[in-house]
């Protein structure tokens, strides 16, 4: 069969993508992936200071309100999780950005992730946290289920023209519009693998097209890097490429590299409309296209399981992070003794006060190899750089400490 089907993920960048992938695209589909689950907590922040907040603005004042004209001139239809915690009031917003622009659109809300309404019932269930063995959590403030392609797809089979989700798989929002325009049945599940494995090439935006590729010096371009476009057929094969005359490299590389981004077990990647295979996929490159383009088949599938993800966050203290350059002879010695006074002196402020200790600090620094553990390599001469840079976290429980650890910074560079 033909391809009959085209998709771009704008990504996190929120306006760069929007002019390449529309002007320069042929799209049935935009779809938009922003939430990591450190994205949940800053939204659940967010809402809890305004009950119209806890969304993505930059979804709807970057992404949509400039290009909402042409995006319905052309016909293309968005599909995004930009709701994060609060759905509604970013479909509201869309809908104010919509009427303003004179554009009828319809505008549908993926909702049912939300689970606060049975924290009491999970804590009286026995949970515990799998690495430390803590009880569950008094100060939950959000939970959010995991959804699947499910929703997405019959909100298009109802006629959205946008659809905005809260919490759901990241591939989901490729996968919706998939199963709506080839109507593949929820027992497909090699096809249903397929079209997970495109959402999840391109569930990051321009990873997959070089952005944190490992040979970077490869990837030309960076400032017009090329957002990635699928073109999938009814049997699950898809070819990925990007719109023309735009920066980034798509490649075997590349592409393999996001396959196995946060993947697991790639023989079971759980998902909640599939168990997917990914063992033996294959990445080929096909030859004249602009920027490179690759086809990808070969996932299998199984049926799900009968469970589902949950993301929650609480609170747990306030954090502050100091970063410090430093310069001159043994500049990692004198980096280190910088950090571990700033410590000390801290920790005697507490003590005077009657506050607790941290609940937990890091110190790193930058330029002596410290990500490199073990196998860090020395400079020849035994002095180390003569430049590094101070990387100091601290975690405590109370907002007191962690501003009083803020004022002593600076200090640190006027004279300790």
């Amino acid at each position: 069969a033909g391809c009959g089907y085209r998709a771009a993920n704008g990504g996190f960048s929120p306006a760069p993508p929007v002019p390449q992938l529309l002007y320069g695209g042929k799209l049935d589909f935009l779809v938009f992936d922003y939430l990591s689950e450190i994205t949940m907590s800053l939204l659940t922040a967010a809402k809890a200071r305004s009950p119209v907040l806890g969304y993505t603005p930059d979804f709807v004042s970057a992404a949509m309100a400039p290009y909402i004209k042409d995006i319905h001139r052309k016909g293309v239809r968005v599909i995004s999780n930009a709701g994060g915690i609060n759905p509604l009031a970013c479909a509201a917003a869309l809908q104010e950005v919509a009427k303003k622009a004179d554009v009828d659109l319809k505008i549908a809300v993926v909702a049912g992730d939300d689970l606060m309404s049975e924290k009491e019932n999970l804590k009286g269930t026995g949970i515990t946290d799998l690495e430390s063995g803590r009880q569950f959590p008094k100060s939950i403030h959000s939970m959010n289920v995991y959804l699947g392609a499910r929703p997405i797809s019959r909100a298009l089979d109802l006629g959205a023209d946008i659809v905005v989700t809260g919490r759901c798989v990241d591939s989901g929002i490729v996968l919706g519009p998939l199963i709506h325009s080839f109507g593949w049945n929820r027992d497909e599940f090699d096809l249903l693998a397929a079209g997970s494995l495109a959402g999840h090439l391109i569930e990051c935006g321009a990873q997959c097209t070089g952005g944190i590729f490992t040979d970077w010096h490869a990837v030309p371009d960076w400032h017009n890097i090329g957002f990635p476009i699928v073109e999938c057929s009814s049997e699950g094969d898809f070819i990925l490429s990007k719109p023309p005359d735009t920066g980034g490299l798509i490649s075997f590389g590349t592409v393999a590299e996001q396959l196995v981004y946060e993947l697991g077990n790639p023989r079971q990647y759980l998902l909640p409309d599939v168990t997917c295979d990914f063992s033996e996929v294959s990445i080929t490159e096909i030859p004249g296209f602009d920027g490179g383009a690759v086809k990808v088949h070969g996932a299998k599938g199984s049926p799900p399981s009968t469970f589902y993800k949950v993301n929650a966050t609480y609170l747990d203290g306030f954090r502050a992070t100091a970063v410090c350059p430093v310069g001159g002879p043994k500049a990692v010695e004198k980096g280190k003794r910088t950090a571990e006074s700033i410590l000390q002196r801290t920790r005697l402020i507490f003590s005077q006060l009657g506050y607790e200790d941290y609940s937990a600090v890091n110190i790193q620094v930058l330029g002596s190899e410290d990500t490199y553990g073990p196998h860090a390599r020395r400079s020849i001469d035994g002095q180390g750089p003569r430049e590094a840079v101070i990387w100091l976290a601290v975690h405590h429980k109370q907002r007191e400490a962690v501003e009083i650890f803020s004022r002593e910074i600076a200090p640190a560079g006027t004279g300790m």
